[in-house]
């Protein structure tokens, strides 16, 4: 991506004689006054000039220099301004940043009203969506529809920016992990501070989340679409988890690698084969406890409730569950691929449909039907609160209307021919 340079005053215009923070001289305020506000207008900038001044002239490229202020709570300006042309607009975030590491900065704000520049970017990025309180910042250039800044919070977290052009603090940025980029290819990177300080954070979220793990590692792993960051930490005891932190950097969630395989890839820096089949092995035994009988090879978890741990298994016979895994074990069930959707889930990692099992509940009502189910689909929810699902037959002929409760369990409690019951879509029950 090209960007454009931070300002860069020849030398011509500026005084040759001023210390690097000299005070503004009545002269250069009442030059600035008089003519930087139509150079505002000319640049397009929100800025109701409370204060300005002249930096200084370079006959030679016929361009003056300015600095502005525009009020409380709104960032100030260096104006480049051609005698011919549309002027250019540097936030006093870019022009106090150096030319390099080590020089001055060629034109910084030095009017009282643009005394702490950083300090606006805090709200724009609360606004955004991340809390920060920005202990450093700096410009990195501007293309033609963004300005680029890097800021580093208290916390230790640090963000590239990406505002308008001209830089508009009353306009929305978007405010991006500086992890994002250590690693990615690109000629944007953070260095006010490093890698292994912004990764830092990683060990005080560890702490909160008290599984007792003394990190080993640490890794960045990504961000949600609702502004949560991921990160992966490996132990000294040979655990791994990975940690939901929300945009103040604090922990939401916590887990472990082998629950954790479906999170944006998963853990990376554990070894999590040996993890995975210890908890098979402890969903095997949930099952079991709960009524089920599913040698568990794979499993994924659905989305956490309070007190209670859904859990998709896949059998090593091939057959697939669902385990729904109450805090004591009072209440846990295991509910074939069939019942799953009566509860609210649906099999998705294994061919088993549990018809098997719905075969079965139709022998219950109708011990002499030729019915095999082949196919079913889930109608809805009835106003006293069971469930029907409609059963098609292999043998083609109509199928039925089952009827299910699903407390205390997910049981049938009558059954009614497509013929009558109405309301039948699938193929061979029309």
């Amino acid at each position: 991506m090209a960007m454009l340079a931070i300002l860069m005053v020849p030398a011509s215009a500026m005084a040759k004689d001023k210390p690097p923070a000299p005070a503004v001289s009545a002269e250069a305020r009442k030059a600035g006054m008089a003519k930087a506000p139509a150079v505002v207008t000319a640049a397009g900038l929100p800025c109701q000039v409370s204060d300005a001044r002249l930096i200084g002239e370079d006959k030679k490229a016929k361009q003056s220099y300015y600095e502005v202020a525009c009020g409380a709570g709104m960032m100030g300006y260096v104006l480049q301004a051609p005698e011919a042309g549309t002027p250019t607009a540097y936030s006093c975030i870019e022009a106090n940043t150096p030319p390099a590491p080590g020089q001055p900065a060629s034109a910084p704000c030095l009017l009282s009203g643009n005394a702490e520049p950083k300090a606006l970017l805090g709200p724009m990025m609360k606004a955004s969506g991340v809390d920060c309180v920005p202990t450093q910042a700096r410009g990195i250039g501007q293309t033609k529809a963004n300005t680029y800044m890097e800021v580093v919070c208290q916390s230790g977290a640090g963000y590239i920016l990406l505002g308008s052009v001209p830089f508009d603090s009353a306009k929305p940025l978007q405010a991006q992990n500086c992890l994002m980029y250590d690693d990615a290819e690109t000629n944007i990177k953070c260095n006010l501070s490093d890698k292994a300080t912004r990764l830092a954070l990683i060990d005080k979220i560890a702490v909160a989340a008290n599984n007792g793990c003394a990190v080993k590692d640490r890794r960045f792993v990504g961000m949600s679409k609702d502004g949560s960051t991921y990160y992966e930490a490996s132990c000294q005891d040979g655990k791994g988890y990975i940690y939901k932190a929300d945009n103040t950097g604090a922990l939401k969630e916590s887990y472990e690698c082998a629950k954790a395989t479906q999170i944006l890839g998963g853990c990376e820096l554990t070894d999590a084969r040996a993890a995975l089949t210890e908890q098979a092995g402890l969903y095997t035994k949930l099952a079991k406890a709960a009524g089920g009988s599913c040698d568990v090879d794979k499993y994924a978890l659905f989305p956490p409730k309070p007190g209670e741990e859904d859990v998709e298994l896949v059998c090593k016979d091939g057959s697939g569950a669902i385990g729904v895994f109450k805090s004591g074990g009072k209440g846990s069930m295991v509910l074939d691929c069939g019942h799953a959707p009566v509860a609210g889930f649906k099999c998705s990692m294994s061919k088993d449909g549990g018809l098997g099992a719905l075969t079965a509940d139709l022998k219950k009502f109708k011990a002499d039907t030729t019915c095999v189910v082949s196919n079913s689909r889930l109608v809805g929810k009835t106003d006293k609160g069971t469930t029907y699902v409609e059963v098609a037959c292999a043998d083609k002929l109509k199928g039925y209307m089952v009827e299910y409760q699903s407390q205390p369990t997910v049981s049938p409690i009558a059954v009614t021919g497509c013929a009558l019951a109405g309301g039948c879509k699938l193929p061979g029950n029309i």
